[in-house]
C-alpha cells in the first residue's frame, strides 16, 4: 500500500508553480519600515521572482502535487 505525501501548507501559501513548471516566490522586507527604503527597491520588492536553482529541489519536495 502506497502512502500519500503531505503538502507543506506553509510552502503552499508562499510558492506558486507556473505553467512551465518554474516556482515563483515573493520578496521579503516589503511590509513595514518602508520610509527608509528607496522607491526603486520598494518597486522591486513588490514583484515576483523565480526561486533559485539551489532552492528549487527543497521547495519541490514540500509541494509534491504542485
Amino acid at each position: 500500500m502506497n502512502q500519500k505525501l503531505k503538502t507543506h501548507k506553509g510552502a503552499a501559501k508562499r510558492f506558486k508553480v507556473t505553467g512551465t513548471g518554474k516556482i515563483i516566490r515573493h520578496h521579503s522586507f516589503a511590509r513595514h519600515i518602508l520610509t527608509s527604503k528607496p522607491a526603486k527597491r520598494k518597486r522591486k520588492l513588490g514583484k515576483s521572482v523565480v526561486v533559485t536553482d539551489a532552492d528549487t529541489p527543497a521547495v519541490r519536495k514540500m509541494l509534491p502535487y504542485a
